[in-house]
């Protein structure tokens, strides 16, 4: 009697647990959806509350908008080299370290890592830095972008944590025993083990730097060098212009509906290539977070 009741509280509360995932889902997949639809249906059948499910008068006015002007595709370019330098930047510095961090035998790695997590949240803020990079004389620089973008203590304890919990100190004494050096045990054990979190940190690089405006806002004074989100903020900001520009009332009307499905499709534009990119990461993904998630 007292296993099936333990029978029946389990499949009650692996059905709640469905539920609320799902509920969960709904919650963050919804918005995303209705800005696909939302971006190319009718303003009017929006702002009238018809699209909830599905498009309504299907119209490709706002990205007809958006592909019509080529710095589109300057900001594509230009946030795909920022966004794959500071990647491949962001791994070179942040496997390395967080492997040393994991070694027990490192001198001093728990002052060291106390220093970065006191960095996490207290720094120079936003002008001091912006006087450094002016004072070294990278304003205005592409690199500089990579640079901005290339480390992130989180990024660094999630590695450290993944190689704590999943390389144990007896393979490095087994490598060492055969005359392996610290540095080939990294190159030809540690880097072939670590695919999972590789990936993990990988796609944070990557998505924080495209999802990035703040370092092209402040840094950067050349048009032709602006990442994508500062081209859609432009082309979004001169679709509403010419309504507001517009007299007529008719081509005032139509101003005023392709400015509002720009809205959604700016929003499609600037998330598609990550969404293409994650599946493609997805098995990874899972995995390399969990073992790199930070224990107590």
């Amino acid at each position: 009697m007292k296993n099936a009741r333990k029978t029946r509280f389990d499949a009650i509360f692996d059905v709640a647990v469905t539920v609320i995932c799902l509920l969960c889902m709904l919650v963050v997949l919804y918005p995303l959806y209705f800005c696909v639809i939302a971006s190319i249906s009718d303003p009017t059948a929006i702002a009238n509350g018809r699209v909830i499910l599905a498009p309504r008068d299907i119209t490709w006015s706002g990205y007809k908008f958006l592909f019509m002007d080529s710095r589109i595709f300057t900001g594509y370019k230009n946030t795909i080299v920022y966004a794959l330098g500071s990647t491949v930047l962001g791994l070179l510095l942040t496997i390395p370290a967080g492997y040393a961090l994991s070694r027990p035998d490192l001198a001093g790695r728990k002052w060291i890592l106390k220093y970065y997590v006191f960095t996490m949240y207290f720094s120079g803020g936003m002008i001091p830095t912006y006087i450094l990079v002016r004072n070294i004389g990278l304003i205005d620089y592409r690199v500089t972008v990579i640079l901005m973008g290339s480390f992130a203590v989180y990024n660094l304890l999630v590695t450290r944590t993944f190689f704590a919990n999943t390389l144990p100190i007896e393979l490095w004494e087994a490598a060492e025993i055969d005359g392996c050096s610290n540095g080939r045990y990294f190159i030809e054990v540690v880097v072939p083990l670590s695919s999972a979190i590789i990936a993990v940190i990988a796609l944070y690089y990557c998505v924080a730097q495209w999802n990035d405006y703040m370092t092209s806002l402040i840094y950067l004074n050349t048009q032709s060098k602006y990442s994508l989100q500062m081209f859609l903020r432009e082309i979004l900001l001169a679709g509403q212009n010419v309504a507001a520009e517009t007299t007529d009332p008719e081509e005032l009307l139509e101003a005023n509906r392709t400015a509002q499905t720009i809205k959604y499709a700016v929003i499609i534009v600037a998330t598609v290539s990550m969404m293409v990119l994650y599946p493609f990461l997805q098995r990874f993904f899972v995995k390399g977070v969990m073992l790199g998630a930070i224990k107590g």
